[in-house]
């Protein structure tokens, strides 16, 4: 009878051993569910977030603020012509040098060396700033860069798109230390057409080739997916007309 009692005691701690074994592994269970729900919902959130913060930046098209900032143009006649050059929205100038008055009209010479009629200064280029009008924003096509690889970046594309080493010198000092101070940096260069529609340039007589560069550029902390832009290569022939200036999105 003793032993028997011995066995059901024995039984019954087994049993109470196996209960508290199997309350600690759905205690252990319900910890490991909660800790997946709570990843997963984390994940998510920031997932969300990821996608609202890049929808943001390929959606924001405000052009309230946005300037274009120190376009400059550069005038290379084959011989010493007079010249007059118009902008076609005076209205949207900000800054301009020499003075804008109803245009500007300069003696240029083949090397781009230009005399300004009204003041009789010698200059290099024409200068102005202005509101920008047409809706610039991150788009599906472009570049993403990082800060420390800019310099190389844009040595290569002003080329393709026509400038000398002189005039690609001007826009890389200029630009530089905005786009340096990035970790990254979505870059754009506007169209021919999108460029004439923000600012008509009217030259006379007119220039054999035209080139103007307006780069548009976004600083980014983290790289975005977009595809890469096609430049187009003009050719240098005749009387050159060239421009460049950019745009902070």
């Amino acid at each position: 009878m003793e032993e028997k009692n011995k066995e059901q005691i024995k039984n019954q701690e087994e049993i109470k051993k196996s209960h508290n074994t199997a309350s600690i592994v759905c205690v252990i269970i319900g910890i490991c569910i909660l800790i997946a729900i709570i990843c997963i919902f984390v994940f998510n959130n920031c997932e969300i977030k990821s996608k609202f913060k890049i929808f943001n930046i390929f959606n924001n098209s405000n052009t309230s603020e946005m300037v274009v900032e120190k376009p400059v143009i550069y005038l290379y006649p084959k011989e010493s012509t007079e010249i007059s050059v118009k902008l076609g929205k005076p209205e949207n100038i900000t800054c301009s040098y020499p003075k804008y008055n109803d245009g500007w009209n300069v003696i240029a010479s083949p090397d781009g060396n230009l005399t300004d009629l009204h003041t009789g200064r010698n200059l290099y280029s024409l200068y102005w700033e202005g509101l920008q009008t047409y809706n610039s924003k991150v788009q599906k096509d472009g570049f993403v860069v990082k800060g420390e690889e800019v310099a190389k970046f844009l040595e290569e594309k002003l080329s393709v798109l026509g400038l000398n080493e002189k005039e690609a010198e001007e826009f890389i000092i200029y630009w530089l230390p905005k786009l340096e101070a990035n970790k990254y940096n979505y870059i754009r260069f506007a169209t021919m057409e999108e460029i004439n529609v923000n600012m008509p340039l009217e030259i006379n007589p007119k220039p054999d080739t035209i080139i103007r560069v307006l780069m548009t550029f976004k600083g980014l902390d983290d790289p975005i997916e977009v595809q890469e832009q096609e430049l187009v290569s003009p050719e240098r022939k005749g009387f050159v007309a060239v421009e460049w200036g950019g745009t902070e999105l």
